[in-house]
């Protein structure tokens, strides 16, 4: 998500800089910019859309000698993708790139607004170069501005910064958003990503979250998070720049399955506090007169909307309907204005799903869009979008934004519960806890990798799977069995578990492979009941429980957990490993499974 470049030294510095973020164009970006400091020079440049927009724009400038240069493609996080939001962003005299989010900016801008500081974009990266600008005419010490700056930052961070008043150096920061520094012969090279310094240097350090500090023609100057100097050890650079996108990992789904412990953490930021939920994009009076919610989505995006579907009722005491979208534009439905209507899209531009949410709006509708692509069709179309910041995400088969928009639904039901005055502060804060678990709980240990890998070779033949689940498992069931359909090109079914009786199970036998969600907080006596009738079939049963089941066949153990959500996050990468290594094995190519499409954009 986003992409940052830099550059110090002698060589063009506008080829250098597109060059550079044309190798990031892989992460997703709505805009780009880029900003050069050159014979005591500032100028810069800002397009909406692809490269070739900015490209066209400075295809009349360029910048030869030393100087100093940064750039940027941006993924809308905080305000639409328009050339005032578009980064780099100016103060008086100074220039900043930033990915991640500042999760206090709204405490600092509203300080700097009080000094009189005029802001021009609807960004959170803008309060940096405003704050170094006023700490700058306090200390007239552009080291010690960036350094009081950087101190006052929440949130993760890659910043890069260049002044006129220090036309030769550019001044950098790392916190949870990656950067790194590259020696090239012509120079240095800042970047998001190495592919990006590929065939430009050989040699790169990977900062560490809380480094900063600055670089200038032959210097290069690290400070820790404490302020101590810091030694840099280099790296060698990967040579294949596809391999390089991949990070190590075989394929994109593996890596997205992996960044799904980081995004998470983009998705909370600014949302979820220590003891309370914001929301800035609803505004004050929108859900007045609410009674019910409808949500519309098609496949991954309907079974996260199934699952809070649950929450909806259950936390927020308000009735939840979820339809999928490509049948509710047929079946002629009854709609009130009392309803909230809910899409959800990784895209922003499934059709079906925008066409329901057009017909919504002919009947007056309020309505909210879950998505991961700012001013995608569906967020033009909305009244609100709440946007899953995943960043691009490469795998037709959806692993992080399925992860990503259950979160936010979640984030939306505590807000609409805290509205509706149905929870107690102290229900809320513990929620809070819960979430905040997500990024350790979604991390992926080599030891599970390593045992879903052994694993999976024996879920090769036979005649289908069975998901099954409970509650908010179900529709992880289903989410499971879709996933393994589409990459492994295997017949799976997901199934609440107290159907099977009412059908399925007359399939079952040692052929039959049963993926059992067992968790210990929600009806696990009554899901255990249900394998116990699977197995006394002859299925062949892998339980997925924090609570050994002596009748399975193989077992996964879960972490206990006091929150069902907890262990629905954990048992979802699971279930997403499981159909990776089946169809690695199955040697299909998992990025890029037959007859699909990332976007439907066609009914």
């Amino acid at each position: 998500m986003c992409g940052i470049v830099g550059y110090v030294g002698e060589s063009e510095k506008r080829q250098i800089l597109l060059e550079g973020l044309k190798e990031l164009e892989y992460r997703g970006y709505d805009s780009a910019g880029i900003a050069v400091i050159s014979k005591d020079i500032l100028q810069s440049f800002k397009a909406v859309g692809k490269l070739k927009n900015l490209e066209e724009k400075t295809k009349n400038f360029s910048a030869n000698g030393f100087g100093v240069a940064i750039g940027h493609t941006r993924w809308a996080t905080h305000g639409k993708p328009t050339e005032l939001n578009a980064h780099p962003h100016l103060g008086k005299e100074s220039y900043v790139v930033h990915n991640g989010i500042i999760e206090n900016y709204q405490e600092l801008k509203k300080r700097l607004l009080q000094k009189g500081v005029n802001f021009l974009s609807q960004t959170d990266t803008e309060v940096i170069v405003h704050l170094f600008e006023d700490y700058l005419s306090l200390l007239k010490d552009s080291f010690k501005a960036f350094e009081k700056t950087i101190q006052e930052l929440e949130g993760a961070y890659a910043i890069l910064l260049i002044t006129k008043i220090e036309p030769d150096t550019i001044f950098f920061a790392k916190n949870g958003s990656p950067l790194l520094i590259a020696k090239g012969d012509d120079g240095i090279y800042f970047a998001s990503s190495d592919t990006a310094v590929i065939g430009k240097a050989k040699r790169a350090y990977y900062l560490e979250d809380g480094e900063w500090g600055y670089v200038k023609k032959d210097e290069i100057t690290l400070f820790d998070k404490e302020g101590n100097k810091k030694e840099l050890e280099f790296k060698d650079l990967p040579s294949d720049k596809l391999s390089a996108q991949k990070d190590g990992y075989r394929f994109f789904m593996e890596k997205e399955i992996y960044e799904q412990s980081s995004v998470v953490v983009d998705t909370m930021m600014g949302r979820v506090l220590e003891d309370d939920i914001h929301l800035d994009e609803i505004k004050e009076g929108f859900l007045d007169g609410i009674n019910a919610i409808k949500i519309c989505a098609c496949g991954t995006s309907f079974h996260s909307a199934m699952a809070a579907s649950y929450l909806f009722e259950r936390i927020a005491k308000i009735r939840c309907d979820v339809e999928i979208a490509s049948e509710f534009r047929y079946k002629e439905p009854l709609l009130s204005k009392d309803t909230l209507f809910i899409t959800i899209s990784q895209s922003g531009e499934t059709a079906d799903t925008l066409e329901a949410l057009k017909m919504a709006k002919r009947a007056g509708l309020k309505s909210l869009t879950i998505c991961n692509v700012d001013n995608s069709s569906i967020v033009r179309e909305s009244d609100v979008a709440l946007l899953t910041r995943a960043g691009i995400e490469k795998g037709v088969a959806s692993t992080k934004a399925f992860a990503t928009q259950t979160l936010l639904l979640w984030i939306f039901v505590l807000f609409l519960a805290k509205k509706r005055g149905v929870v107690s502060k102290e229900f809320l804060v513990n929620e809070i806890k819960a979430m905040q678990m997500l990024p350790r709980v979604l991390e992926v240990s080599d030891k599970l990798h390593e045992k879903i890998h052994r694993l999976s070779k024996r879920y090769l033949h036979g005649h289908g799977f069975f998901f099954i689940g409970r509650d908010i498992f179900y529709p992880l069931a289903l989410e499971g069995a879709l996933k393994l359909k589409e990459i492994s090109y295997l017949h799976a079914e997901g199934y609440p578990a107290g159907e099977m009786k009412h059908g399925p199970i007359a399939l079952a036998d040692s052929n039959l492979f049963t993926i059992a969600l067992m968790p210990k907080t929600m009806l696990y006596d009554k899901i255990k009941s249900n394998v116990e009738e699977l197995s006394a079939r002859d299925a062949t049963i892998l339980a997925i429980s924090p609570i050994e089941f002596e009748l399975a066949d193989d077992f996964i153990k879960t972490n206990f957990s006091s929150h069902p959500m907890i262990e629905f996050f954990e048992m979802m990468v699971i279930l997403q490993l499981l159909a990776l290594e089946i169809a690695i094995r199955l040697g299909n190519d998992v990025d890029m499974p037959r007859n699909l499409a990332k976007s439907v954009t066609v009914e």
